[in-house]
């Protein structure tokens, strides 16, 4: 099995939730073995998609240097993760990705658009080989040894509306693709008050997320999914695993996970050898593991 990139360049233009103005986004080819790679066009600086680069993960995962930074990358991270693309540009005119409409599925369809190429050298997988786990106080992140890696998340709300909620997805692009990228990013309104005093969340609305008053969901249409809310933050596992730098091969589970607990797991998990494997899809790899990629 071959590393992948893009067929073509493309591009759109989308909202930036914080600063509710138009950016553009393009999306190019690269050659092996280059990974994700961020660009700002207007500062002209580019930085790596990888743990080391991640320097904010309080509301949204962001990456970057002294020079500048590119903020909400999850939902994108996310679709290329599960579209199993590995070398991949991508630039943008501001700092921070598109909200589009809160969830991954505008990506998916730019990379649809793109199109998938194989290039010359084996697909590189990190395989987990001893389980790691983070922990801040009752809330976890962990990672364990699998053959059918799957994600399985648990989140609890003192909320009408949520309350408490599990799934299960097993990891696969034809799966990501039904069941967990169209799942909407979601905000309380008086947070969302408080954050627009301060100057952010200002292209926040009904069309980018699923917003919720004390008692009740206040988008016209509802929800995509009845247990929408913990498979966004699937969605956003899976972007935020993608840093590692290549397919992440393990069982993820998660009780009130975050960005943060997410980035000390990446962390962890490469903070001793043992821990995990970077090996290339032979042919053995290909029948164990195959399915995720297709």
């Amino acid at each position: 099995m071959k590393q992948t990139t893009i067929a073509k360049r493309v591009e759109t233009v989308g909202i930036g939730l914080h600063k509710g103005e138009p950016i553009k986004l393009v999306l190019e080819p690269l050659d092996a073995d280059m990974g994700i790679v961020f660009c700002r066009s207007d500062l002209g600086i580019s930085f790596k998609a990888e743990p080391k680069n991640v320097i904010n993960t309080q509301m949204a995962t962001v990456i970057g240097n002294q020079n500048g930074f590119v903020s909400t990358i999850e939902h994108l991270l996310g679709a290329i993760n599960g579209y199993g693309i590995d070398n991949i540009r991508i630039t943008l005119d501001a700092n921070e990705v598109p909200v589009m409409d809160g969830s991954a599925i505008s990506f998916c369809m730019l990379l649809d658009e793109a199109g998938v190429r194989h290039l010359d050298k084996p697909k590189k997988v990190i395989l987990i080989r001893k389980e790691v786990q983070v922990n801040m106080g009752e809330k976890f992140v962990r990672i364990s040894p699998s053959t059918t890696p799957k994600f399985d998340y648990t989140i609890k709300f003192a909320h009408p509306v949520i309350g408490e909620q599990r799934y299960v997805f097993e990891y696969t692009k034809s799966s990501f693709i039904k069941e967990i990228a169209r799942a909407r990013t979601f905000g309380f309104l008086k947070d969302l008050q408080k954050l627009q005093a301060q100057n952010l969340a200002l292209g926040a609305s009904l069309d980018n997320a699923v917003a919720i008053d004390d008692t009740r969901i206040l988008n016209p249409e509802g929800l995509r999914f009845e247990n929408e809310f913990v498979r966004h933050k699937i969605l956003d596992a899976v972007g935020d695993l993608s840093l590692m730098g290549a397919s992440l091969l393990g069982d993820y589970t998660a009780f009130a996970g975050s960005h943060e607990l997410n980035h000390k797991l990446t962390l962890a998990i490469l903070s001793d050898a043992k821990n995990y494997e970077v090996a290339t899809m032979n042919a053995d790899l290909v029948r164990e593991f195959g399915k995720v990629f297709a």
